[in-house]
């Protein structure tokens, strides 16, 4: 008998400022299989800021997870007790971010750095939750880039029971770099990645990092339990339909692209409704719809076109499929 595939097998990262409530809502769309993540929600804005605001999701996401940033053992169970309490069906801790804003505060990719730190939030979450506790890391960081190193690493954390690494192929550079250069020039190693599949073998391990195709993904799965993609999702986000015929090992029914943003335009009215967000908070996520399309640069204009922020979300629909269907010349508007 074939087993199971990993739930962990095809996911979207996340993503700071990209990976809402309404991006997912809208990668649901696309694929009614693979796993979602949140953005990075620190401890600290859970216990000092508005839950709701940070929390709240929509029932279509499922499975989503909670990506938690923080590093403090009774505030990450807190986190996490908090986010089992909302629904979401895994809690993750991010020791993979670069940002001086996350170094600051002593989580992400430093943590990295103190592995026993790591182990004791996951054992602080697991106890508190009965949800899977994951971990998303780097291959290093700065300096402690060896393959010793990310082993010893995972070890580490797996001996306090996570079971489940997602694991960005390349070096975190702390010392100066950007987080988009950390995004770019640190190198690709997968290999490091296949390795600590191989020596760990018990556990899921899912690569991250680089990924721009579904051929690329089914190279990687030759090695490796999962991969999560990341902006190339956000980018170019059709490539999730092929997802879910994947994840089932039959063939899938496609959307078109007009059913997924005429659902989308229900979900502006829905929000707008619910909780008075306007539609353009809504559709920057949806941009890379029609990319590489006949008209969709216009199209995207209109959905980006600030003077038609007083218009009905059906309305801005009128014309941006107006505009997708001429496929040529400048919207006046």
């Amino acid at each position: 008998m074939t087993p199971p595939l990993s739930p962990w097998r095809l996911s979207v990262a996340p993503m700071m400022d990209w990976t809402n409530r309404h991006c997912r809502f809208f990668h649901r769309l696309l694929s009614q299989r693979a796993r979602l993540y949140t953005e990075m929600v620190t401890t600290g804005a859970l216990r000092h800021g508005s839950v709701s605001r940070h929390l709240r999701m929509n029932d279509e996401e499922h499975p989503v997870a909670l990506q938690l940033g923080g590093s403090e053992p009774e505030e990450l169970a807190y986190a996490a007790r908090l986010g089992q309490a909302w629904g979401y069906d895994e809690i993750n801790l991010n020791c993979g971010c670069p940002s001086e804003r996350v170094q600051r505060g002593a989580f992400g990719a430093c943590l990295m750095l103190e592995p026993d730190t790591v182990a004791d939030g996951v054992k602080a979450m697991r106890d508190a939750v009965t949800i899977p506790v994951t971990v998303k890391h780097r291959i290093g960081v700065d300096e402690q880039a060896s393959y010793g190193f990310v082993r010893d690493f995972v070890g580490r954390v797996s001996e306090a029971g996570c079971e489940v690494f997602v694991v960005h192929a390349r070096a975190a550079w702390l010392k100066g770099l950007s987080p988009k250069q950390n995004r770019e020039v640190p190198p690709l190693q997968y290999p490091m990645v296949y390795r600590l599949k191989q020596d760990f073998p018990h556990l899921t391990v899912v690569l991250n990092g680089g990924v721009t195709n579904n051929d690329q993904i089914d190279q990687h799965l030759q090695h490796v339990d999962g991969v999560m993609v990341g902006r190339e999702a956000y980018y170019h986000p059709w490539l999730l339909t092929e997802w879910d015929t994947r994840l089932s090992g039959q063939a899938q029914p496609v959307p078109t692209p007009e059913a997924v943003e005429a659902a989308m335009v229900a979900y502006m009215q829905r929000a707008q409704a619910q909780d008075g967000c306007p539609w353009y908070a809504i559709a920057r996520h949806m941009l890379g719809l029609h990319h590489g399309q006949r008209g969709g640069r216009l199209w995207r204009q209109v959905w980006s076109n600030h003077k038609l922020k007083p218009m009905a979300p059906t309305e801005v629909l009128g014309l941006a499929r107006a505009a997708l269907a001429r496929g040529a010349g400048v919207l006046a508007v």
